[in-house]
């Protein structure tokens, strides 16, 4: 029986055991066999499958979503490189020649399961589940451009000695192929990446375009991209059509790393209240182009722009977009263009044994480091962001933990920029982390550099957390303890910070007087916009890795008999009304 035969007595199952989501499941099903449809004549049928921001997320995690017509918020585990694998595997039997798609950031910000090997892993389980093709995403650029390159060829020389290669022993790239329509090399003026690649279906040569947005320079390691120009991603998507056509190609899809937001839910066909800056993005396009795969924005939608359908599938492998292609083989053009977003949903369907037993082999591999206990918490979890509030107990944590590695260099001051951590630091019921834990906060690896500002160049970049108004998107600084400051909110950008407010240990900064302070190297070479720090002289790169001085500061914490970690944050920043 196929798998539209089945569908029925699958459902039935489904409706006694998981009552709640079984209108889901059963929605999503009837949706997917309406992808099948018979064609017209003259018609050929390409099926793609779009994943995004899948973030180095192997294992299913926690995941709440609404669906169309309904107010009710589910929460279920969804995802999982084994779930994902078994659902193409059974979507492959109706059509063989299903395309699997990335619109970027696969890689980056991942749990320390994939980030502790430099997300190799992930890029191997990309290869086992037939990727073709992603666009990159900001998050491919973490490390800079070199590791990029390294995680498309292979090869183990790279910044990251101590993950590189750790796993397997070797590493041969990933067998699917990055695109980069608008990251261009300064000297030769060229893609470093290809703009695009042609892939082939039911006969028809599909042509895949690639862009990054273009403010990804702001969110990646400036010296990691030095060299680069992120260029407008509408020009250099469109400048790719014309190469695509000498070469017979006549249908094009998208895949682009920028995304929107919509009041519509993951699965309501056709919205047409998508904002955000894909909107403005699509409506440049050439109208040649008529499917867009996003990302991003971490969100699940199917819309309509002008006329152009328009994909996100959230993010870390929770749902896939399933695309239908109607192609025209006469004129070789696209005739329409629909698509669904699907959960998955773990057990759904047979397990594909090589993804079920690569994932096994990963676990095992990666429990022998994880497990290892570090130092007891006072509290858990220790929050990352907090309702209401700029400061976290976290950032809070954090920061202190990076002064108290920079008190050999001198430091009086340390701040830690917001989306440098990723997750909240849990424990068990003991209240002892792990090192897995304490790695799914800090994945980066970024190094600590110290050095001089005085206290004018400090108020700059406070000033900076407000510039353009993005202080909401990149979070605000996270100060160490002994520093605080007030900001009002009502003032013009560049006054906000309160005169004389700025304090070291209840002393106002001194504008002229140079102050130690202690970054990351993120920081300290101005990225996520905070060029103030770039300012700071007598720099010390002192070769200390953010996670190692976290975990130092929690062991001394726990040996000297005070855990680290507050259920709230300390009141550094304060906010006027």
């Amino acid at each position: 029986m196929g798998f539209c035969g089945a569908i029925a007595l699958y459902n039935i199952a489904m409706n006694r055991i998981f009552r709640p989501l079984a209108g889901v499941v059963l929605g999503a099903a009837l949706a997917g066999c309406a992808l099948f449809h018979p064609a017209p004549p003259n018609t050929a049928v390409v099926n793609l499958v779009a994943l995004n921001d899948f973030h180095g997320n192997l294992e299913a995690s926690r995941f709440s979503y609404t669906s169309s017509g309904s107010t009710q918020e589910h929460t279920m585990q969804a995802g999982g490189i084994d779930a994902i694998g078994a659902t193409l595997q059974a979507w492959r039997k109706d059509d063989p020649q299903l395309m699997l798609v990335g619109s970027g950031d696969l890689v980056g910000g991942s749990p320390a399961m994939s980030s502790m090997w430099a997300d190799e892993p992930t890029l191997a389980a990309m290869d086992l589940l037939g990727m073709r093709v992603s666009s990159v995403g900001n998050h491919e650029f973490d490390s800079g451009r070199a590791e990029l390159l390294r995680q498309q060829k292979g090869g183990c020389k790279s910044l990251r000695p101590e993950k590189a290669c750790q796993f397997e022993g070797h590493f041969d790239g990933a067998k699917f192929t990055f695109l980069a329509a608008n990251v261009i090399d300064m000297v030769t003026r060229k893609p470093v990446l290809p703009a695009y690649k042609i892939e082939e279906a039911h006969g028809v040569k599909i042509g895949f375009i690639g862009a990054v947005l273009r403010d990804a320079d702001e969110k990646a390691l400036p010296s990691g991209i030095a060299g680069l120009e992120f260029a407008d991603e509408a020009s250099a998507i469109n400048r790719a059509i014309p190469e695509l056509r000498k070469q017979g190609v006549g249908v094009f899809v998208v895949l682009v790393h920028q995304g929107g937001r919509t009041i519509d839910s993951y699965d309501q066909q056709d919205c047409a209240h998508l904002t955000g800056p894909i909107v403005d993005l699509v409506k440049r396009l050439d109208p040649a182009i008529r499917v867009i795969v996003s990302g991003h924005s971490h969100k699940g939608y199917v819309c309509r722009v002008d006329g152009r359908l328009v994909t996100e599938a959230e993010f870390a492998g929770h749902m896939l977009s399933r695309i239908r292609l109607e192609v025209d083989t006469t004129t070789n053009t696209l005739r329409s263009a629909s698509a669904r977003n699907e959960i998955v949903q773990p057990g759904r369907y047979a397990a594909d044994p090589a993804l079920a037993a690569y994932l096994a082999r990963v676990r095992a591999r990666s429990e022998e480091v994880l497990s290892r206990p570090v130092a007891r918490l006072a509290v858990s979890p220790v929050l990352r962001e907090q309702h209401g509030s700029d400061e976290s107990a976290l950032g809070d944590l954090v920061a202190d933990a990076i002064l108290h590695a920079g008190h050999p260099y001198g430091a009086q001051i340390a701040f830690m920029n917001s989306r440098g951590m990723r997750q909240d630091l849990a424990s068990g019921p003991s209240l002892v982390a792990t090192a897995g834990q304490a790695q799914m906060v800090l994945p980066y690896a970024n190094t600590l550099v110290a050095m001089n500002l005085t206290g004018k160049q400090i108020i700059a970049a406070l000033e900076q957390q407000f510039a353009g108004g993005r202080n909401t998107g990149r979070g605000m600084l996270q100060p160490s303890e002994g520093f605080s400051y007030q900001y009002d909110p009502h003032q013009p950008e560049g006054s906000r910070i309160v005169p004389d407010s700025v304090m070291l240990h209840g002393v106002p900064l001194d504008p002229d007087t140079p102050y130690r302070v202690m970054v990351t190297n993120f920081l300290a070479e101005g990225g996520d916009a905070y060029a103030a720090f770039v300012g700071g002289s007598n720099r010390a790169e002192t070769g200390i890795r953010d996670i190692d001085a976290l975990t130092g500061y929690l062991v001394q914490r726990d040996q000297n008999g005070k855990p680290a970690g507050t259920p709230a944050p300390q009141g550094r920043i304060q906010r006027l009304p």
